[in-house]
Parts: structure tokens; sequence; C-alpha cells
């Protein structure tokens, strides 16, 4: 009873009630000829009700005693016993021979009943048989029809399951070829473009070198930056292949050096800049946090570049509750030329990174005409916690709320076939097990006029026993 959920046993405690009710109620109203044998059958029938789930063979060799009895209201609780009751025994053919020893145990009965007036055994048996048919046989009919329905259902769901699957596998193939596509097209346009570039550079350099010193420093950072462009582009291309931003590719980026090493940059551009790191070396900072430091810093001073060239800036890089706070902040622009704007979608891919690391994202302008993009972002024991609050309400929700819908799901090498998380697996339906609504639908309209005449006879015996 523990594992049974509370609405099942608030429903079984409410459907027992009722059946006490209906066959002890009207007893008050029409008395019977033996009252004592009455109010037994009705507590006997409620009793039934209450087993009918874990014991359907005893209750239906149980339902006997009250076709036979002395109580008229009991018999509606009859006929649905036994459709009940022969829905859970399988096959079909038990559920037929715990029937038919029903049906003995009826005609033993009437002759026991009968024993001091055997004149009226004939009569009696012709009773009893209509009963029968019509109380213990058609419910057992519409019975056996809904349990043969059952497996219909667990098979549609079996087979929504699988197709679901394979929708699944099938998207995730599409995005993986598109990856590709892309990773491909990037290679061949814009690598080939970086190569140039950085090509074009170095023999800039040299040049400079001979004919025009002060412009080496220039020439220089301009073919660092295109190499650096290139370990970037071939980063971007990584990630879109394997589809994993924790691949540990860039495990250098974030770190203390690195943004030094991109402020030094920025100073040998002619910007003004100040950087303030305050994060011990030894703190918990993942990858991933690692990159989006790197990224946040490297977005700030690319737009300070493009917006508010000669501005003082500072970067900024400390601890912040639990996790790492970054921040980078410039001044008003030194020339009065308007900058021309930009799209914000480096900003927006800003936010959507953090986002999806747990962290938070601003960007805007500040008090004096200067602006400020700041980034907080969890250390690696509050990312594992938020991690396992997320796995724990995805387990208290139960196999219902299942993975996400873009997670890949595994295949089984031998067969080919998908194994669901939480179920036992999944199969491409045989071909002798195609599954239509129509038959699923024509077993419960089958069930339904079966039991047509024996809702038919009960309205008439209970209007008999009303009226009488």
């Amino acid at each position: 009873m523990r594992t049974t959920p509370r609405r099942t046993v608030v429903g079984e405690l409410l459907l027992c009630a009722l059946t006490a009710s209906f066959g002890l109620l009207p007893l008050l109203l029409v008395p019977p000829d033996r009252p004592a044998l009455a109010v037994l059958e009705a507590l006997w029938a409620t009793l039934l009700v209450a087993a009918r789930r874990n014991r359907p063979v005893a209750v239906v060799l149980g339902v006997s005693p009250l076709i036979v009895g002395h109580n008229v209201w009991t018999l509606a609780a009859v006929a649905l016993l036994t459709l009940s009751a022969t829905r859970r025994i399988a096959p079909t053919r038990r559920a037929w021979q715990v029937v038919g020893v029903g049906c003995a145990a009826v005609a033993l009965l009437t002759a026991v009943r009968v024993i001091p007036q055997w004149e009226d055994l004939p009569v009696e048996l012709a009773g009893n048989a209509v009963s029968m048919v019509l109380l213990l046989l058609l419910p057992a009919v519409a019975g056996t029809l809904l349990g043969q329905r059952r497996p219909l259902v667990d098979l549609l769901r079996e087979r929504n399951a699988y197709l679901e699957q394979a929708r699944s596998l099938s998207a995730s193939t599409a995005r993986l070829e598109e990856r590709n596509r892309i990773a491909g097209e990037m290679h061949d346009l814009l690598g080939h473009r970086l190569s140039l570039i950085s090509v074009h550079a170095g023999a800039l350099e040299l040049a400079a070198a001979r004919q025009a010193p002060p412009l080496t420093g220039q020439a220089e950072l301009l073919r660092t930056t295109a190499g650096t462009a290139m370990e970037e582009l071939r980063e971007i291309l990584g990630v879109l292949r394997h589809a994993d931003l924790a691949d540990g590719s860039g495990s250098d980026r974030g770190t203390r050096e690195d943004i030094t090493a991109l402020v030094t940059e920025f100073r040998r551009t002619g910007g003004v800049i100040e950087l303030d790191w305050s994060v011990p070396d030894s703190a918990m900072v993942g990858d991933r946090t690692r990159q989006a430091i790197h990224r946040v810093v490297r977005e700030g001073l690319t737009n300070i570049l493009k917006h508010a060239s000669g501005a003082a800036t500072r970067v900024d890089v400390r601890n912040a509750g639990d996790g790492t706070e970054v921040s980078v902040t410039n001044g008003a622009p030194l020339t009065d030329g308007r900058s021309q704007g930009g799209t914000r979608s480096g900003l927006a891919g800003l936010q959507e990174r953090i986002s999806l690391l747990g962290g938070a994202f601003e960007a805007g302008a500040v008090p004096g005409g200067g602006f400020r993009v700041v980034a907080w972002l969890p250390s690696r024991s509050q990312e594992r916690k938020q991690r396992e609050e997320q796995e724990s309400v995805r387990a208290f929700a139960g196999p219902a709320a299942g993975p996400p819908a873009d997670a890949p799901r595994p295949l089984s090498g031998a067969t080919g076939q998908g194994e669901l998380a939480g179920q036992g697996g999944s199969r491409s339906p045989l071909a002798d097990e195609i599954l239509t609504w129509p038959r699923v639908l024509g077993a419960g309209c089958a069930a339904v006029l079966v039991v047509l005449p024996t809702i038919g006879y009960l309205v008439f015996l209970l209007m008999t026993a009303a009226l009488r």
C-alpha cells in the first residue's frame, strides 16, 4: 500500500464506500426476506471491490454467492467486478477457465439453496442461468476484450517512443552534418583569407623594418593578430565538429598571463589601459569559465578600439561571492567623432555563452560618456551545485520528464536500435504488430456493446425491486 499512489488509494476507498452504500441503504426502504444475509452480501461485495486489483481470480469466483443471494442491489457490483477482474487475468484462456468454475459454483449454490424445495429447482436454475449469462458471461467477454486492448495500448506507446527516438536521432544527425558543412565552408573561405593576410603581414613587417622602422610594431601586431585569428578559427571549427564546448581546447585562455597579453596588445595600439587581477591562481575556475573570461575581455577591448579609440580603459577580474566577476570599463572617447554603431551581435553572443554557464551579464553606458561590460561567472563548485540541482529536479519529475529534446540518445551496437533511458528499451514494431487507432478503439467499442444487455437487465431488476 505504501507504493500505491495516494490518488489510487482515495479512489478505491470512495468506490468501496459507494458499493457499501448502494448495497445497504436501499434495504432500509425495501426490507428483504432475510435482512442479515442481505447485509452480509453487501459487505461481501465491498470486500470484493477492494480485492479486485490484487486477487482477480478470487474475485471472479467470489461473485457466485452474490448471484444466488437475497440482495438484488449487489447485482450491479457483480457485473462491474467481473468486468474489472477478467481484464486483469492473463492469458484469456485462463480467464475463461475461471469464469467456467464460477458458473459451476453458481449452479451448485442454486441447488444447495433449494434443497428444502426441490420442486422449485428448475425455476431457480433458469432464473440464475439468465443472471449468469447477463451478469457473468457478458461482462467477462467485455473484460477479456479490454484485457486484450491493454497490450495494444502498450505497444502503441512503445511504437511512439521508438518513433520519437528515431526523430531525435535524425535531428541530431542533421545538426551534426550542418555543423560539418559550416565548418568546411569557414575553413575553405576564412582560413585561406587569414593565411594570405598573415603572409602579407610578414612581408610588410620586413619591409617596414628596412624602410620605416617606426611602423615595425604595427606591422608585427598585424601579423600576430592574423595568427591569433587563425588559432581561434581552428577552435571554432573544433567546436562545430564536436559540438562540445568543454573539450579542453584553449585551456590556457582566461588565465592571468592570457589577460595580461591581451592588455599588452591593447597598449601597443596606443590605448591607455589598467589591469586589476585579484583572483588567486589556485581559484576553482573551470576551462569554460576561463574561456568566457577571455571572451569578455577581448570583446570589450575590441569594442573600445572600434567605438572609443584612445579612451582610458580598466579591466577588473576579481572574486565576487561564489564566483568570478570580470569587467571592462572605458571612459569617454578622446575624439569628437561619433561611432558608427554596431549590430551588438558580439554582446548578444557573450550573454548567451554566459547564461549557459549559469552566470550573469550586463553591458551599458556609464556616467561620463563611457561604457562598461561586466559578467559574473560561477566557480567550479557553484557550477557543479547548479548541475546537481538540475539533475535532482529532473529526477524528481520522473521518467516522464525525460532528457532534453536535443540530447542524443545512445544506440546499441548489436541491433542498431535505440534504448530509452528509464525504460526497458524500444524496438522497431514487427510486421504483424502494425497498430492503428481503429484496433484500439474497436476493442473498447465492442466491450461497450457487449455489456448493453447487462445494463438493461440490471435496470429492469432494480426497478422491479424498487417498485415491489
